[in-house]
């Protein structure tokens, strides 16, 4: 039997009490599931990663919404008050008219992708006015919360789960072509040094492998930013199985 990737998403959102809704950017119209019981209290903010991005090695996906949604299940997982998840620009909404080919592969980090995620977080902010954001994003959903709180004042920690966190590095160890068109992390590295983080990777991930969140703490340099292995687990691994005893992990910061 075909696993509906649309129907699953919606079961695992509906399981822990997420509603679903379409939030409209200047670029594009993003598929979201939140709920916020505590306008007064913090908002985790889980990214999705890149979904299905490539049909094969050298053939682009027709419509990049993941199969699994990885993010998603890490949000079914979270107790907090305050909860959104972000799909990416085309996962759900493949029907969106700005939906190019581009924005699922060369360009899935871009200044307009990043400017898309950036304004969805801005509406759900506004809903708890004045409180802190916590940023949670899976694989390509890393980048993006690096590159989304790298221009942001209200970001209290960042959190990834096997994070693409340079993308060049990743893209020279698999042997593909770069992609200028889209930015890169690691070079904001500086400008979210004073925000608290950790980097999760498995063990086992062959897809991001643990060197590539190390040399990201390297480059953030001070004591805001750590990394964590966590033995056995691959890139599409359980993550959600232990989320709840790795979100219970300390982010804290002690600015240079």
């Amino acid at each position: 039997m075909t696993l509906d990737p649309n129907a699953h998403a919606q079961r695992l959102a509906q399981s822990a009490g997420l509603s679903g809704e379409l939030i409209q950017t200047d670029t594009f119209e993003l598929a979201s599931f939140s709920r916020i019981r505590e306008p007064h209290a913090p908002l985790h903010i889980y990214i999705e990663g890149d979904g299905r991005a490539w049909a094969s090695r050298s053939t682009p996906a027709l419509d990049p919404t993941p199969r699994l949604a990885l993010a998603l299940q890490l949000a079914a997982r979270d107790p907090a008050p305050n909860v959104v998840y972000l799909a990416r620009p085309c996962q759900f909404t493949a029907r969106d008219p700005h939906c190019e080919v581009a924005y699922w592969t060369g360009k899935r980090y871009s200044r307009e992708v990043v400017a898309a995620m950036d304004s969805a977080i801005s509406q759900y902010a506004a809903r708890a006015p004045g409180q802190p954001l916590h940023l949670i994003g899976y694989s390509g959903g890393g980048a993006l919360a690096i590159l989304v709180a790298a221009h942001r004042s209200d970001v209290a920690s960042i959190r990834t789960v096997a994070g693409n966190l340079d993308v060049a590095e990743v893209m020279r160890l698999h042997g593909v072509s770069p992609m200028p068109e889209s930015l890169d992390p690691i070079d904001e590295a500086q400008s979210v040094a004073h925000i608290g983080q950790l980097h999760f990777s498995g063990a086992n991930d062959r897809v991001v492998p643990p060197s590539i969140a190390q040399d990201f703490a390297t480059a953030v340099g001070g004591s805001c930013v750590r990394t964590q292995v966590v033995p056995g687990m691959g890139h599409e691994g359980p993550w959600a199985v232990m989320w709840p005893e790795l979100l219970s992990e300390i982010v804290d910061c002690q600015p240079k």
